[in-house]
């Protein structure tokens, strides 16, 4: 294996060589969990859920954490608008999220840290910081002081003169550009008592903390979306290096889901929920909608964009269910070496799916010449592929989609079958005419009919299978 990301960092791709040989440390930033995960917020999880599998398949041992912040100013001041306790809102929209990762087939992480369980090690953190003269309290807030730490910068680019944290002023902050480590106590707000008051962690603090508690001081990865590059992220590379931590060694950024060229977010009000968007298209041809760009690259949502990629996955799981259903069964076979350079070429999913799609026609045209051992190869190899990125149409997660999927195909198959041997004993009997009619009636059902040296095949046309 010879994989080569993107670091964000020194803005370059690198080969990728674990801290620890044989295993893989990987840190997710999860989901604030203030509302109903929409099709942005997850696609990070399935981008990086292909590099987990990615790792895991050439037996790399994947500590994989992904955490989630359940105390933030926007879950408390919606859940107090609601009139809800803010754990309960919390709560509720970690379930909601935990819910639409297991639809896409997201691998459960390794950890899956909380925010508000981690607040002693936030506390160690800051009493490093302020013992090593990188951070000082306040009026009962303690602040990182950025002018202390000369690499601040490094991740983002940021120039000091242009940081602007987007924190309100507050009495006792030395510098503007300083971001607050620790808030003070408010009234109405949960907290937590520290040698410097009684208040609650800020959002940076969070992470930092929770990555050292579960991957040590030094990791490999630290994933996330594009917008948290600054100030999130840079602040926590800041803090954690300012604390004597070496910490990420790769930083990995996901591009964001635009409508319109805007990154889609509540507040612009185009999200798209992921149970609504299940309401269009299987989890299955959603996660393959999500993983098949590039990473790094905006993915421009549209309604059209969402149903081709729905329709090119099912035409490839057509081809491995109708394989197997002829042959009985279709072991996972091995990736290609073309499939394997894409994917090591920075997660190249569009050229690793160009490879698949290659091997779908190939293996199309063998069943059509009847040449089923030829096949079963190639959709084993297909399902490999496929199961790297998390989309094999059958693997047990697909099961019942796969299962009723390949049970109403059978039963049509019945039915067309009937009609294909009447037509092929009209044209037997030179009754050209009933033969023709036949082929029409089955295509006004939207059944198109390929004559081949191994006798008639039928498919679902397009726009004629929307349902899935």
């Amino acid at each position: 294996m010879t994989l080569r990301l993107f670091d964000t960092e020194t803005r370059a791709l690198r080969e990728f060589v674990p801290l620890v040989p044989g295993h893989a440390s990987i840190y997710l930033c999860g989901a604030t969990v203030q509302g109903e995960p929409h099709i942005g917020h997850v696609r990070s999880g399935v981008a990086f859920d292909v590099l987990r599998r990615w790792l895991a398949a050439h037996d790399l041992d994947v500590a994989f954490v992904r955490n989630v912040t359940d105390i933030d100013d926007k879950i408390l001041n919606k859940a107090a608008d609601a009139g809800r306790p803010w754990w309960e809102w919390a709560a509720t929209y970690e379930r909601s999220f935990t819910w639409a990762y297991d639809q896409l087939g997201v691998l459960p992480p390794s950890a899956e840290p909380r925010a508000t369980g981690h607040i002693t090690q936030m506390v160690e953190l800051m009493q490093r910081l302020i013992d090593a003269g990188h951070a000082y309290a306040a009026a009962g807030d303690v602040y990182f002081d950025v002018l202390s730490w000369q690499k601040y910068g490094a991740l983002s680019g940021h120039k000091l003169d242009d940081v602007h944290q987007g924190e309100s002023a507050a009495e006792g902050k030395r510098d503007p550009r300083d971001f607050t480590l620790w808030k003070a106590e408010k009234p109405g707000e949960p907290s937590w008592p520290t040698p410097w008051g009684r208040g609650r962690p800020g959002w940076h603090l969070e992470c930092s903390a929770m990555a050292e508690a579960y991957l040590g001081g030094e990791f490999d990865i630290h994933c996330g979306g594009l917008d948290l590059v600054f100030p999130h992220h840079e602040n926590e590379l800041a803090q954690s290096r300012a604390a004597g931590d070496g910490f990420a060694r790769y930083w990995l950024h996901n591009g964001w889901v635009t409508m319109g060229g805007e990154k889609m977010s509540k507040s612009l009000g185009n999200v798209l929920s992921v149970p609504n968007v299940l309401k269009r298209v299987r989890p299955q041809e959603l996660r393959f909608y999500l993983g098949g760009a590039h990473y790094r690259s905006m993915l421009e949502y549209s309604d059209h964009a969402l149903d081709v990629a729905a329709e090119t996955y099912r035409g490839i799981e057509s081809f491995v269910l109708k394989t197997a259903e002829r042959a009985g069964q279709v072991p996972v076979g091995t990736w290609t070496d073309a499939f394997a350079a894409a994917l090591d070429d920075d997660l190249g999913v569009p050229k690793a799916l160009a490879e698949i799609h290659g091997r779908q026609r190939e293996g199309n045209r063998a069943l059509a010449a009847g040449d089923l051992d030829t096949a079963v190869v190639i959709a084993g190899q297909v399902r490999a592929m496929m199961g790297i990125l998390g989309v094999d149409p059958l693997d047990p997660h697909w099961a019942a989609g796969s299962t009723d999927a390949s049970a109403a195909h059978a039963a049509l198959d019945v039915l067309v079958q009937s009609s294909l041997e009447a037509r092929q004993q009209a044209k037997a009997d030179k009754d050209w005419a009933t033969a023709d009619a036949i082929r029409d009636r089955l295509a006004t059902a939207g059944i198109a009919v390929t004559d081949t040296a191994g006798g008639p095949e039928w498919s679902l046309e397009k726009n004629h299978d929307e349902a899935g």
